[in-house]
């Protein structure tokens, strides 16, 4: 009788080290409403000139600047005080278009009324 042939146990397969586990980062401020501030009320100071919109888009940054300094106090200062006053320029820039708007319509319209028809 021949005596089985035992296996040669293999050597465990050698595992590489964990990676070492870092901690995240901290989080920065809050600051999302600052900076939506921001950028609407820049874009409200560009789009002063277009009739309603540049009001409407002024006074949204007026009002998320002003929800922004009193939610974010370790934001950025700047942010929100770029989006008051940016927002604030381009309401009012905004605002005089409309009247000079609504102005130059019933201008218009008046202009139109005394001029005849027909022979």
């Amino acid at each position: 009788m021949t005596d089985p042939v035992t296996p040669e146990p293999t050597p465990a397969a050698s595992v590489p080290p964990a990676a070492p586990v870092y901690a995240p980062a901290p989080a920065g401020p809050k600051q999302a409403l600052s900076l939506t501030s921001f950028i609407v009320g820049l874009a409200g100071f560009v789009f002063g000139w277009v009739p309603f919109f540049g009001f409407i888009v002024g006074i949204a940054a007026v009002i998320l600047g002003i929800i922004a300094r009193k939610k974010e106090p370790a934001a950025p200062k700047w942010m929100w005080i770029v989006g008051i006053i940016a927002g604030a320029v381009g309401a009012l820039t905004g605002l005089i278009v409309v009247i000079l708007f609504i102005v130059g319509i019933i201008a218009q319209a008046a202009l139109l009324s005394t001029i005849p028809y027909g022979n």
